[in-house]
């Protein structure tokens, strides 16, 4: 096989052929008609298995049969018939996808879900995002305690397009964090990025490792130690949503009293 035919072959192979069916087609059409032997022996396959891959070559539209047998030949139809089957294809992939959106939630109904907590490890700089990128799914209020100053020294670069794409999602975020410059600066931005920040005293409450809480998932984050960990559990998150409330309370209470409410 010359390089232009080996060209075409792995083209045809990203079209979707086997590499049967892209080795009988590219045969045929060098030889342009022929019998079952003619085209195996061309294509180095044996006789059987030549019947088969013609056969599929001919419901695709790629092949036609000419005359019978015992003279039966086969022609190959035009390469614009490639373009009718992915155009074909297309549509059938999309009609299967259509029917999968309306069939999901029946299945989602039988699928029985383990009640045990899953915990999920994270490490390095590209877990820690990836564990980032989780809050985005979030359809409810994300509960955190936070250290900004942590956060920036770590992932700087990363944040100012996740605050963006959070509020544009439309994921609302309600924060206890220390007041730090930083803080503070986030903290003037709420509406924008589409959060709450309570201020708390650094010299009495400086928050590590960050914890968030949404949905059924519990976020641990270690700065100091490159480590997320997702636990996905209801109960548990439940629970922390809880203890959130209470501590939120006694944090409001603190920051009117150290004046750092703004």
């Amino acid at each position: 096989m010359g390089k232009r035919e080996e060209q075409s072959l792995d083209t045809l192979l990203s079209f979707g052929l086997s590499k049967k069916e892209a080795g009988v087609y590219i045969a045929l059409l060098g030889h342009g008609r022929g019998t079952v032997s003619q085209i195996s022996r061309k294509a180095g396959i044996n006789r059987t298995t030549g019947y088969d891959i013609l056969a599929s070559l001919a419901r695709a539209g790629l092949v036609r049969v000419s005359g019978k047998e015992p003279k039966q030949e086969y022609v190959a139809e035009s390469p614009d018939n490639l373009l009718k089957l992915l155009n074909r294809r297309l549509r059938e992939t999309e009609e299967s996808i259509h029917k999968a959106k309306d069939f999901i939630p029946e299945l989602k109904s039988l699928h029985k879900i383990d009640d045990r907590p899953q915990v999920k490890f994270y490490e390095g700089i590209e877990g820690m995002k990836q564990v980032y990128e989780d809050t985005l799914t979030a359809t409810e209020t994300i509960h955190a305690y936070a250290n900004y100053d942590d956060m920036h020294a770590t992932l700087g670069d990363y944040f100012p397009s996740y605050y963006k794409r959070r509020a544009a999602k439309g994921v609302y975020a309600i924060g206890i964090v220390p007041a730090t410059p930083l803080a503070k600066e986030r903290a003037a931005k709420n509406t924008e990025e589409n959060r709450e920040l309570t201020l708390t005293p650094l010299e009495k409450f400086n928050i590590s490792p960050e914890i968030d809480i949404y949905d059924n998932k519990t976020v641990f984050v270690s700065w100091r130690e490159k480590l997320g960990i997702i636990i996905e559990s209801k109960e548990i998150a439940d629970a922390m949503k809880n203890i959130f409330t209470l501590a939120q309370g006694e944090a409001k209470r603190l920051e009117k009293e150290a004046g750092l409410n703004l």
